[in-house]
């Protein structure tokens, strides 16, 4: 089974580590191009080259596959199955078509449920009770092709984004060496996707992690917990940006933004239906904290009546 591996972020890489651990031989890796990252801007390989390359397999990096040159270099490399896995380019059919069994792809959501970019955030911030993985035979549409192989994972009350990500992850790359077997024996067959159960799951922008005080607290807590760790949600006080990575719900009333009160137990804003208390908050300059160890240090910053997001 000489299978091409595509994908770019550590949710790949760890979809790669696996095939690396089985008996089936990866003949090259296509990742995104090197993008500039930190400080410095310097260009910097994705996870999965850093992978790739420590394991010494060819790593293609083309900006599109949509041309033919870039169509031939993976034709070339005769692969009897493509595994895709968060790349990030989009498949022509043309290139569908060139491996033997056809490509298939590991998508972090319960589909026909959260097709696209952020399945992991969507179902948290929509408070979904579970999320999982499918595996599923790829099509020209977007996350639309038959689902091969599906595992499935509780959302907890405590889930962020970022947790639900790590456990997807360990979840995900068994379920890709399991449909790999299938196909290569026949076992495994594709269902169809029903397109009427669809939704989409839209890519995260800073802008949507702004918090408007004026929803629900019910929504902004689900919202803060799934933008965890990016692109974590966001307001003001005093002109200066506040970072909120963690909440609960909690009673009151007043203006949305108003705070209501502040103790070690947290900072309680008023929301259009109940109000937020703020957990752990992050001030210009300085790192994530409880709010107990702000309170202590800033307690005249926090006093009740001042409004956040103004």
């Amino acid at each position: 089974m000489r299978i091409v591996f595509a994908g770019t972020p550590e949710f790949a890489a760890e979809h790669l580590k696996a095939l690396l651990d089985s008996p089936y031989e990866i003949v090259a890796v296509y990742t995104q191009p090197d993008r500039p990252a930190g400080r410095g801007q310097k260009l910097m390989p994705s996870p999965v080259k850093q992978l790739a390359v420590a394991h010494d397999i060819p790593v293609l990096q083309p900006p599109t596959l949509r041309n033919e040159e870039a169509q031939a270099e993976l034709a070339a490399l005769k692969p009897d199955l493509m595994v895709v896995v968060a790349y990030g380019l989009i498949l022509p059919q043309a290139v569908l078509d060139i491996p033997r069994l056809g490509c298939i792809n590991s998508h972090a959501s319960l589909l026909p449920r959260w097709r696209g970019a952020a399945p992991i955030q969507r179902a948290v911030e929509a408070g979904d009770a579970e999320s999982g993985v499918t595996v599923m035979r790829m099509e020209a549409g977007l996350d639309t092709g038959p689902m091969l192989l599906k595992v499935v994972t509780p959302i907890s009350a405590e889930d962020t984004g970022g947790s639900l990500h790590d456990r997807l992850a360990e979840m995900g790359p068994p379920a890709v060496v399991q449909a790999i077997a299938g196909l290569a024996d026949g076992s495994l067959h594709g269902e169809v996707q029903d397109d009427a159960l669809a939704t989409y799951a839209h890519k995260l922008n800073k802008d949507e992690a702004r918090i408007d005080w004026s929803r629900p607290a019910v929504e902004l807590e689900r919202l803060i917990r799934a933008f965890n760790p990016w692109p974590v949600c966001h307001s003001t006080l005093d002109g200066e940006s506040v970072k909120v990575l963690a909440a609960n719900v909690s009673t009151g009333q007043g203006a949305p933004g108003e705070i209501l009160s502040a103790s070690k137990d947290g900072l309680v804003v008023a929301c259009s239906e109940q109000a937020l208390s703020l957990t752990r908050l992050q001030l210009p300059g300085g790192k994530a904290l409880n709010f107990s160890d702000l309170f202590n240090s800033r307690r005249e910053k926090f006093a009740a009546g001042k409004v956040l997001g103004q």
